[in-house]
């Protein structure tokens, strides 16, 4: 199963991190990428996601998996139908000594049309995840 993974440090304490993560309201104001989501955290419900990448923007809804508050929040997706191309999204807040934590977002691919569409999402997709990670870092940190 291919997977995409990066993370960042971040200086402030896993509630901030979750606080910043799970507010929908200002991703207006600080991601670059995911620039508005609606719906509640509960697993099994749905969000509506906009999300925006250099030249594109897109919408999806993808299930709510997973909600441990502080430190892990997934959701699932995919396109047309289940087990073609699906998609699960991670996002993971690890403790990092007295510093802060790690902020980790990884994605897991499946389906039929994986091996056709990866070569083409991959380099965005990283682009994509480097360029959130660092303005949560930079919105969290500065909210400390």
């Amino acid at each position: 199963m291919p997977t995409i993974k990066t993370a960042v440090d971040v200086a402030a304490s896993p509630e901030m991190v979750w606080r910043v993560l799970t507010y929908f309201p200002d991703y207006p104001k600080w991601n670059p990428v995911l620039v508005s989501i609606q719906g509640s955290l509960s697993p099994g419900q749905r969000l509506k996601i906009q999300a925006r990448l250099p030249g594109r923007e897109y919408k999806f809804s993808p299930r709510v998996v997973k909600v441990i508050p502080a430190t892990e929040l997934r959701w699932r997706r995919w396109r047309f139908i289940e087990g073609v191309f699906d998609r699960e999204q991670a996002f993971f807040i690890v403790p990092n000594g007295i510093k802060g934590v790690r902020f980790i977002q990884r994605e897991h691919f499946s389906g039929l049309l994986v091996s056709l569409v990866m070569p083409f999402i991959t380099k965005k997709t990283l682009k994509a995840f480097n360029l959130m990670n660092l303005a949560l870092k930079r919105t969290a940190e500065a909210k400390r």
